[in-house]
């Protein structure tokens, strides 16, 4: 005979979890932390890992090991930490990409990017729109203008069709009613040098890495993907101004293994905002020109992470693209 499990079994069943979840997050960490970078070294997200990994690790007092797990667009690194135990002792620190870009462009990934858990929006990016200086335009109605007059003989950079260089082209492409011509190149900086010698005429790149190009009048910026003017170039106006609701930022994240407690994460998250309000950390952020702190709560993560499979879902369905 079957058993029958009253309201009240079931209603006690679920307090005893919570308060065992409350239990074990009072007692996280209990041992070595690993934060996986699904990317090589060097770059902006394995810099701010480190960085945050570093003041996590002197918060808790346990060992904070940064890992890079490179490959395959950053997939090799999020299976590792998909199938890992959901303990919150193996966490990704990663862009957008593999959450909310990879598996629109691969359904058949050895990971499922809506199956983590949300821990902390970490930092944001704000991304310039970059033309030739040597082109005939100074605003983006002039470009507007020569595109739509000499459909297809415009031309842009990026670094593939998993990159958020490609995608905020194609939206602006979609929005502006355009059609400038995809050229990619392994690598942002290869791109950044067609650019800059006239190969191409426009590219989509973060501030943080082409502002020096900018001051040295080798990239000329027409305007800036948020859908305000940003506070460090507030002279150059927000494309939305022009294309209301054009949004592009590129933004890192941390996130933990699918089923990894509620209680967990948020204790991470929580530490996470503190230490980007620490002192040293602010100062370095604010030394990279348009890299935001935001350190946000797993539900502000996971909002985030919907919006923007949507945004680049309607940006891929439109224009057909497929994994390389």
């Amino acid at each position: 005979m079957k058993s029958k499990r009253t309201p009240i079994a079931g209603l006690l069943a679920a307090v005893l979890m919570s308060l065992g979840a409350g239990a074990f997050a009072q007692d996280y960490p209990s041992r070595p932390i690993k934060i996986v970078v699904p990317f090589p070294p060097g770059a902006l997200t394995d810099t701010l890992a480190r960085m945050v990994g570093g003041k996590l690790q002197a918060k808790w007092g346990q060992p904070v090991v940064v890992e890079n797990r490179s490959g395959a667009s950053g997939h090799i690194g999020s299976e590792f930490v998909y199938r890992a135990e959901p303990d919150g002792h193996t966490m990704m620190f990663t862009p957008q990409a593999p959450l909310v870009i990879s598996k629109l462009l691969s359904p058949k990934l050895p990971f499922e990017p809506e199956a983590f858990a949300p821990i902390a929006v970490v930092t944001r990016s704000t991304v310039l729109l970059l033309v030739n200086p040597k082109m005939a335009v100074e605003n983006l109605q002039q470009l507007v203008a020569l595109a739509k007059a000499s459909p297809g003989k415009l031309n842009y950079a990026s670094t593939g069709i998993t990159s958020s260089t490609y995608l905020t082209q194609e939206l602006f492409n979609m929005m502006a009613g355009v059609n400038i011509t995809h050229v990619p190149y392994q690598g942002i900086a290869p791109a950044q040098m067609a650019l800059v010698a006239g190969q191409v005429d426009v590219l989509f790149d973060a501030m943080g890495g082409t502002i020096a190009h900018v001051r040295a009048g080798r990239m000329r910026v027409l305007g800036v993907a948020t859908e305000r003017r940003s506070q460090s170039m507030p002279e150059v106006p927000a494309i939305a101004e022009t294309l209301p609701g054009f949004l592009s930022t590129l933004w890192t994240g941390m996130v933990a293994p699918p089923k990894t407690s509620s209680a967990v994460t948020t204790k991470i998250s929580a530490a996470v905002a503190e230490s980007l309000k620490e002192p040293d950390v602010a100062k370095r952020l604010s030394e990279l020109v348009g890299v935001e702190a935001i350190g946000s709560t797993p539900a502000e993560m996971e909002a985030v992470m919907k919006e923007e499979r949507a945004r680049w879902g309607r940006v891929i369905a439109t224009t057909g693209a497929k994994a390389e």
